[in-house]
């Protein structure tokens, strides 16, 4: 047993040791054969800019790695993460204007590697050829591999028969013999042959006939086309003895009919957006159009009684009126349904990363409404409409400190726990490294104010992640402030977020109505006059739709135990506006909200100091010394004494006695972390009748 396990560590060691060496061991890369542009002395006309149909990248038909030459449209094998290596065609190869080499890699997929929703059936050593594409360093190329259309795989052969695209999950037949091979791999007419039209980024257009409109609209692509594309156009010409400079000026004289051989002037002010702008205009209406009339078609079914059946009224109501229920559409969020959906929708389409944030007060539907949006792409997803993505839900309330954010995301994507240190380096290797087996990761925070901290390295990662260039990660953040990047965050941390930010505004008297009489369709329990009584109570104070859902459900509760105490027979009454506002009353005769409403004036004037503390940090957790300053100040502007700091820890105390407050134990000074532990609603519902409070407990 003893020699066993010594025999394992030796081969532990081993193999350490080498992969240490295989690391070490430092990799030349050479340049081969250039592949277009012009000699750097030859003048050019016109401006390399993003929109100028130029590029300043050098492109090469060949590259020498550890002394072996590599060609473009050759198939090798990548250095992965792990042991097993990826395999990949050799797609392009160029330099860009930092002087740093790279290339693109069309993946040879294994079934283990696709995202599909059923089992492939395929052999042990067969790949698809497929469309995904990975930006990756020459450096990672490790042999060259042979690939053939059938034959006995042994070694480095490979066999290919299907192609696999990636947006659809369709997989096709495919004659290797008759498509391998630089000039046939490399031809977008290839391409969309085998994967269609909509999935080539090259595919040859229709060329349009020479009128004075067509040479206009052709004018605007040329100028509106960014580098990816040109380089694409003057691989295809280069190929063909061009170089990508002749192909521009060919292009310019060709656009420049009407002028008589002048280059073509653009205006400042009428200068061509980027082409991936004009795409997310483009193509978010009409996903946002198709996801909004599934939406309404939802709302124009006809009601379910699946959990009417067998209860009474009351009961559905109850059932019906509960926070925790889902409903099967959220109404009043239409256009920030819109917009999230539109921005998830194009960054799948696209296969690229990007940052949301969401912000608003409690109870306003942002996280109701993101779920809608991820179950709505999840059936377009199954449906073949966006690419699959997998989906993971963060929440900094449901987390022991903030690290834990690393040890959850790193089990919901590798499937093992780790320690935090341990997961935010599988976590940064991860985005970091190509692969074809990678996942668009949908990941949504969700309480992310409680997730700050000194550092802020954890907020910093969360949103840096999506910038790799192989990360494949939406980041779609979530907090109760709406300025959070600005007051707490570090500019390196904001400026990662970027600008993708969508607030909710509370709900309106209206909006509540709507949301109450949406969930209880099909149950006459309410009166109509009582459900507008409920909204407009609760749209006076906070808009918190699920105050709103609280006061009816409770409303229904005490006349059901009305009916239930009258003899048999008797017909079951509606919910009335006296009974709305009983309830309404016996929320506010609530023990903390009557403690807050008999408390000292000096207690009152620490709650909402603490509150206001709150909402300048935007967290829930704030020093007890910023809240002395403002309570200090806040005695001062009415005209009150003001406690010394002594003084105020005294307040505190009797009020985390009272456990209006949470204080922290360990420490017993101005450092000391506090927190409500009462709905700032409660506060301005228990100060609002007080003619001193009145205005500080709605400020």
């Amino acid at each position: 047993m003893q020699q066993n396990k010594l025999a394992q560590r030796l081969n532990k060691a081993t193999k350490s040791r080498r992969k240490q060496h295989t690391e070490d061991t430092p990799v030349t890369v050479e340049w081969g054969q250039r592949l277009n542009t012009a000699p750097p002395s030859t003048p050019s006309t016109r401006r390399v800019t993003r929109h100028s149909g130029l590029t300043n990248k050098e492109l090469y038909k060949s590259i020498i790695v550890n002394g072996t030459e590599y060609s473009i449209g050759d198939a090798v094998a990548v250095k992965s993460s792990t042991d097993d290596p990826h395999l990949a065609i050799i797609y392009k190869l160029w330099q860009n204007e930092r002087g740093e080499r790279q290339a693109v890699a069309r993946w040879l997929m294994r079934p283990h590697e696709m995202h599909t929703a059923r089992r492939v059936e395929a052999g042990p050593r067969e790949v698809f050829y497929s469309n995904a594409e990975d930006l990756i360093a020459p450096e990672m190329i490790l042999r060259a591999i042979r690939v053939v259309a059938s034959g006995t795989e042994t070694g480095d052969m490979w066999v290919c028969g299907r192609s696999f695209e990636e947006h659809s999950a369709r997989i096709k037949e495919l004659d290797w013999a008759s498509v391998y091979g630089k000039q046939m791999l490399l031809d977008p007419r290839t391409d969309a042959e085998l994967f269609g039209q909509k999935s080539v980024q090259g595919a040859v257009k229709k060329q349009p006939t020479k009128s004075v409109a067509n040479v206009k609209k052709r004018k605007h692509e040329v100028e509106s086309d960014d580098g990816e594309s040109t380089e694409d156009e003057s691989f295809m010409a280069s190929d063909g003895g061009e170089s990508a400079e002749e192909t521009s000026h060919k292009v310019s004289a060709k656009v420049s009919v009407k002028g008589r051989g002048r280059p073509p002037r653009v205006k400042e002010k009428t200068r061509a957006v980027p082409k991936r702008r004009a795409r997310l205009h483009d193509m978010q209406p009409q996903a946002v159009n198709t996801a909004m009339l599934k939406r309404a078609s939802r709302t124009n079914d006809a009601p379910q009684t699946d959990d009417i059946a067998g209860r009474t009224m009351y009961e559905a109501a109850r059932l019906r009126l509960h926070v925790s229920a889902v409903p099967a559409t959220l109404p009043c969020r239409e256009s920030e349904f819109a917009e999230i959906y539109g921005h998830l929708h194009t960054a799948l389409e696209e296969r690229t990363s990007m940052c949301m944030y969401i912000s608003g007060v409690p109870g306003t539907g942002k996280t109701a409404t993101v779920r809608e949006c991820v179950r709505m792409l999840r059936e377009s997803a199954d449906d073949g409409s966006v690419p699959g993505f997998e989906f993971i839900e963060l929440n900094g309330m449901k987390m022991t400190e903030p690290q834990q954010t690393y040890v959850q995301l790193w089990q919901a994507i590798g499937g093992e726990r780790a320690t935090p240190k341990h997961a935010a380096q599988l976590l940064d290797a991860h985005f970091n490294t190509p692969s074809p087996r990678r996942h668009t990761y949908v990941v949504v925070v969700d309480e992310l104010d409680l997730l700050v901290t000194k550092s802020q390295s954890i907020m910093y990662n969360l949103f840096d992640w999506p910038h790799r260039p192989h990360a494949k990660l939406i980041v779609v953040a979530i907090a109760n402030t709406m300025d959070l990047p600005e007051r707490m965050l570090h500019h390196k941390v904001s400026s990662r977020l970027g600008l993708t930010r969508i607030n909710f505004q509370p709900y309106a008297h209206a909006q509540l109505m709507a949301i109450v009489r949406a969930r209880l369709v099909g149950c006459a329990a309410f009166d109509a006059d009582a459900i507008e009584l409920c909204a407009r109570k609760v749209g006076a104070v906070s808009g918190d739709a699920r105050r709103a859902l609280d006061v009816c459900r409770r409303a229904v509760e005490i006349v059901e135990h009305e009916w239930r105490a009258q003899p048999t027979g008797q017909a079951m009454p509606m919910v009335t506006m006296m009974d709305i506002d009983r309830a309404v009353k016996e929320m506010q005769a609530a023990p903390h909200v009557a403690f807050i409403r008999n408390a000292s004036a000096q207690q009152k004037v620490f709650l909402v100091a603490m509150r206001a503390a709150m909402r300048k940090a935007g967290v829930a957790e704030v020093p007890l010394g910023d809240v002395a300053v403002v309570h200090r100040q806040l005695c001062l502007m009415h005209a009150m004494r003001a406690p010394s700091y002594e003084q105020i820890g005294v307040i505190c105390a009797q009020l985390g006695a009272s456990r209006c407050v949470l204080a922290e134990s360990s420490i017993l000074d101005v450092r000391q972390l506090v927190r409500l532990a009462v709905a700032e609603d409660d506060i301005t519902v228990a100060l609002k009748p007080d003619p001193v409070f009145s205005k500080l407990a709605t400020s």
